[in-house]
């Protein structure tokens, strides 16, 4: 299922035939230093990934449009389009640790060859869009306090600094919040 598509991105569900791609992504350290609660680590094998994959796809077959786990695929100068996914957007409901999920999450990671060309900023602009267009009004990018690329990415979305927190993930992060400029 195909969720938005700009002239360089295109933000899909992820498929059955991605696994390949999806522990290409994520047995990756320069992928997974940035992501998630301590300690950090990559996918091992592909039994874990099977096992990941199926999680995530599971989980985001029961969200509502415009949430997901959207797999990246991205075209050339050509305009042709890669087999493969080759990063992920997200937005989710992000849930504290008392359970509260009234705050959305927005996050992205990119394979590092795509890296530096401002595909990330131009799919996340896009699912942003889709979000305001849902009702949204206010979305936070949660980063690790050393991950400066994503944090670049947040600044150039027009994202607020909030500054570090300890409310997410179970470790200190800096928090960047967009809001739709009717709330501003």
């Amino acid at each position: 299922m195909e969720l938005l598509r700009t002239s360089r991105t295109l933000l899909r569900r992820w498929q059955e035939d991605d696994l390949q791609a999806y522990f290409e992504l994520y047995s990756r350290w320069e992928i997974m230093q940035w992501l998630g609660p301590r300690p950090r680590r990559v996918v091992a094998d592909m039994d874990e990934a099977r096992e990941r994959f199926a999680r995530r796809r599971e989980r985001e077959a029961a969200l509502p449009l415009p949430y997901g786990l959207w797999a990246l695929v991205v075209s050339d100068a050509d305009g042709h389009w890669s087999a493969d996914p080759v990063g992920t957007v997200l937005l989710l409901p992000l849930r504290d640790a008392s359970g509260d999920t009234s705050e959305v999450e927005i996050g992205w990671n990119l394979h590092p060859d795509h890296q530096g060309r401002g595909l990330v900023t131009e799919a996340a602009r896009a699912l942003l869009g889709a979000g305001e267009q849902a009702g949204l009004t206010s979305v936070l990018a949660v980063t690790d306090p050393d991950n400066t690329a994503s944090q670049a990415v947040a600044r150039r979305l027009g994202m607020r600094d909030e500054g570090l927190t300890d409310r997410w993930f179970d470790t200190t992060t800096r928090q960047f919040r967009w809001t739709t400029s009717r709330w501003e």
